[in-house]
């Protein structure tokens, strides 16, 4: 997967295919919600092993049973990038449906 910078544009458009993600001060955020705290963390080691594979890793806190999530790429200035995106969708998969 090729490692790059998004500028403004892409980014605007990749929101609309990633609902609930907005950006926060320069980061792609979302709060997700779960059942329980086990659930939250279930899912947190499942998107652990992904983040782990692809080498990219989240700012994450966990609080009972919310998880707020913020990515950006350090490597590449602290822009939103591919991988930002690629690990937002995942997380989406991820996350059991209400």
């Amino acid at each position: 997967m090729e490692r790059r910078a998004l500028n403004t544009a892409e980014v605007q458009t990749a929101l609309a295919d990633l609902p609930g993600w907005e950006v926060v001060d320069g980061k792609l955020s979302k709060l997700f919600r779960f059942q329980s705290f086990a659930a939250a963390m279930g899912w947190m080691v499942s998107v652990a092993i992904y983040a782990d594979k692809i080498d990219h890793h989240p700012e994450w806190s966990n609080v009972y049973s919310r998880v707020q999530v913020n990515l950006v790429t350090h490597d590449l200035d602290n822009a939103i990038s591919t991988f930002d995106l690629a690990l937002a969708r995942k997380m989406d998969e991820l996350a059991p449906v209400d």
